[in-house]
């Protein structure tokens, strides 16, 4: 996955916004204003996605790419490092996941 393919599809989701919160070279997406993903925007070589706690230890006992998530509370975030050991249909199926786990924490909208 190149960092163009992650943007675009990160700023696909519905609501999404594209921050720098932590500095300019940490990408933030937010979907009202809750993170979901983060990397690295100079070095594109793992991206940050929260997880259910079951979920993120499989992933982590599935992938040697999946660990738990850098400067991140371990028990909800993994970090995916992007070595090409997992397929880009995959990582935008847990993007959106992450995406989705953080909606769901959300109240409904009116």
């Amino acid at each position: 996955m190149h960092i163009e393919a992650f943007q675009e599809f990160c700023l696909s989701l519905p609501e999404v916004t594209e921050e720098f919160p932590f500095g300019p070279d940490t990408l933030v997406y937010k979907v009202r204003g809750k993170m979901f993903a983060l990397t690295n925007l100079n070095a594109f070589e793992s991206i940050n996605l929260k997880c259910d706690p079951e979920e993120a230890i499989e992933l982590r006992e599935r992938y040697p790419a999946v660990t738990p998530g850098y400067h991140m509370n371990k028990k909800h975030w993994n970090t995916v490092a992007l070595d090409n050991t997992i397929k880009d249909s995959l990582l935008y199926s847990w993007i959106r996941a992450s995406y989705d786990l953080v909606l769901s924490g959300m109240p409904k909208r009116k």
